[in-house]
């Protein structure tokens, strides 16, 4: 099957544009490899490459997301995670092994890290939620995106309502990180946990507002009333 990422490569090669790829690679802070193109041209590619495959095992399918994340190319990146994610149905316990080692040596800007962690990931913990477990394990790594990854994998289940406490916990882990990628990923979680648990989001953040990095605070509350932003901003001893 490895002809097909051949092939692949060479279209993403001819769509690649030197403008968007300059312009790209200034806006992430962390150095990026891309080819240079507009995501909805990176979503048709590779929506269409995925129906030439035809029927394939999820083994074989895997080994081809493996390959296209070994590339560093943030294109690729994000087709491998497309694939993966159209197996959620067939996804197992084993696999968990699999999305943690993709993480843990792939991944490398936050664009990759969420785009795996949202959809792939997140349906992976919705379905076998024991493994919030690994989670919170992935946010004591010394890796940022592993730490990040801790959070933004809780993104779509939080925002439905799932997993509060499991949210907070990880938030907690995280509250003093230092690195404002994680600072914002731990936020997001907050602020989308927020739709369904306003209170308690709330109540989280009030307390641990005076050691809590302003950067994921302001994350946290962007969707709250505005006299609960102010309150959440106002400093202990005003």
């Amino acid at each position: 099957m490895h002809y097909i990422l051949v092939e692949l490569r060479k279209e993403l090669t001819l769509n690649a544009d030197a403008a968007v790829k300059a312009q790209g690679e200034k806006y992430f802070k962390e150095p990026v490899k891309m080819y240079g193109m507009k995501s909805a041209t990176v979503t048709e590619i590779g929506k269409r490459y995925y129906r030439d495959l035809g029927k394939i095992s999820k083994s074989e399918l895997f080994g081809l997301c493996e390959s296209l994340w070994q590339s560093g190319m943030m294109e690729e990146s994000f087709i491998a995670c497309t694939w993966a994610y159209s197996m959620r149905k067939e996804f197992e316990p084993d696999d968990f092994q699999v999305f943690e080692r993709w993480v843990d040596r792939y991944v490398g800007n936050w664009a990759s890290c969420d785009t795996l962690c949202n959809h792939t990931i997140g349906s992976f913990i919705d379905r076998y939620p024991g493994f919030i477990a690994g989670l919170k394990r992935w946010a004591l790594s010394p890796n940022r995106w592993m730490r990040r990854a801790s959070a933004v994998s809780l993104i779509v289940p939080g925002r439905h309502g799932k997993f509060l406490p499991d949210i907070l916990e990880i938030a907690t882990i995280l509250l003093l990180d230092h690195d404002d990628m994680v600072q914002k990923g731990y936020g997001w979680m907050l602020k989308v946990a927020s739709k369904e648990h306003l209170d308690e989001i709330f109540r989280f953040v009030t307390n641990y507002k005076a050691e809590m990095p302003r950067t994921a605070l302001r994350y946290a509350i962007e969707k709250m009333p505005a006299e609960m932003k102010a309150q959440a901003m106002k400093k202990n001893d005003d």
